[in-house]
């Protein structure tokens, strides 16, 4: 259990840190209509490093007997 647990939250981390650039390579920078887009790109890659540690800590502490 604890090691998907720990698969799942680098599942997490690399989807969200890859999913952000991805985003953001699509939106135009300079226009007024894409703020939203880029807005959840920079969200996402911000949610990586959240996410990832986040769950990667409580897979420690919720399955504490499993090495």
């Amino acid at each position: 259990m604890k090691t998907r647990a720990r698969i799942g939250a680098g599942l997490s981390f690399a989807f969200c840190v890859l999913g952000g650039p991805w985003m953001l390579s699509r939106t135009d920078f300079g226009s007024k209509n894409d703020i939203v887009d880029t807005g959840i790109g920079f969200c996402f890659v911000g949610k990586a490093f959240f996410v990832g540690p986040v769950l990667l800590l409580a897979a420690d502490k919720l399955c504490p007997e499993a090495g």
